[in-house]
């Protein structure tokens, strides 16, 4: 309903990240598998998980004596150890250890440098095959039909920045995973109390905002978006602004709400 809520189209997802196999983080997902499946999905779907998760899944499935009419794809990971579990052509995840006293990990999600771009001005007038294309992008020099010579660097753009993306929860602060995810885009850290709740947070094995923050700081971050927040808060404003007192850029997650990089 969420996804649907928020205009995501669901056939085109094709990874699923579970942190770990408390129920708020994983309950949802036999329901979204088998309404892929009555929605007719043919496609592969691939999911990221404590082992035992596989488990689950297909005791639901041979419970229900549903048999899919999509590949589901399973990939167990060590959530106690830092590796890369998806290696594309556009990005690279690798887990991030948490420190949530339960076998519990975040995801680095890093996008891969692209290709030059070819500049529009220099594609206006001319024909090219897709040959001419897939070498100038990948740092070759143009030579048109009269032999002239048009250096790389001169018709082409420099690719976008690759971005990253940081999902840490649930975890207690923990200054362990700052070398992981230095530099990162935009960090996702829990921050279910605020500070007079500090000794709950520890013993909880959670966060405070200003612990978050604290650990957007040290790694650098260029924007930091907390949530998890405990239901007794309200108002989450005081979250806010003990997070932005140590970490101005921040932003609270809420439903729906989208962020551009």
């Amino acid at each position: 309903m969420q996804l649907r809520r928020n205009h995501i189209r669901l056939q085109k997802i094709r990874h699923i990240f579970i942190t770990h196999l408390h129920g708020d983080h994983y309950f949802g997902l036999m329901g979204l598998i088998t309404s892929l499946h009555l929605l007719g999905r043919d496609a592969e779907l691939h999911i990221y998980a404590d082992h035992k998760l596989e488990e689950i899944i297909n005791m639901h499935l041979e419970a229900s004596q549903t048999t899919l009419k999509y590949p589901l794809v399973f990939h167990a990971i060590d959530p106690g150890k830092t590796a890369v579990i998806l290696d594309s052509k556009t990005v690279r995840v690798s887990t991030i250890p948490m420190k949530h006293g339960f076998p519990t990990c975040g995801f680095l999600i890093s996008e891969k440098e692209g290709k030059s771009n070819i500049r529009k001005d220099f594609l206006e007038g001319k024909t090219f095959e897709n040959k001419d294309y897939i070498h100038i992008k990948n740092g070759g020099d143009y030579v048109d039909p009269e032999g002239k010579v048009y250096p790389n660097a001169e018709i082409t753009t420099p690719p976008k920045q690759p971005r990253s993306y940081a999902y840490c929860t649930d975890t207690a602060y923990n200054e362990a995973i700052v070398p992981i995810i230095q530099n990162v885009d935009l960090l996702y850290h829990e921050a279910t109390f605020m500070d007079d709740r500090a000794a709950d947070a520890e013993a909880k094995f959670h966060s405070t905002a200003s612990q978050a923050a604290m650990i957007a700081k040290k790694a650098g971050a260029g924007k930091l978006l907390i949530g998890h927040y405990s239901a007794r808060y309200k108002d989450l404003d005081g979250l806010l602004s003990e997070a932005q007192e140590i970490f101005p850029n921040t932003v609270l997650a809420e439903d729906g709400f989208t962020i551009s990089l």
